[in-house]
């Protein structure tokens, strides 16, 4: 299995979208400082994951959720003040 995952930085709000197959591990990196474009955003929670069980399709949405389109969709759909809790 993999995962897309989104973080969202408790700090300053800053989102970040990553890729793993072990996102329990993953997560344990970003929140002891071990990943660098993260490690200035301490702390973390996890705001959205996403498990695929085709690495290609989830490497494929990462990028797609890293463009324009991809950050525009996530504000939309997942971010949006009027989402449901």
């Amino acid at each position: 299995m993999y995962y897309v995952y989104i973080i969202k930085s408790e700090k300053d709000g800053w989102r970040y979208v990553g890729f793993t197959s072990d996102l329990k591990e993953r997560l344990k990196d970003h929140k002891n400082g071990k990943v660098a474009s993260t490690k200035n955003h301490r702390p973390f929670k996890l705001a959205s994951f996403i498990a695929v069980e085709n690495k290609e399709i989830a490497l494929n949405l990462e990028r797609y959720l890293k463009t324009g389109s991809g950050i525009a969709w996530m504000n939309k759909r997942l971010f949006s003040s009027s989402s449901p809790a």
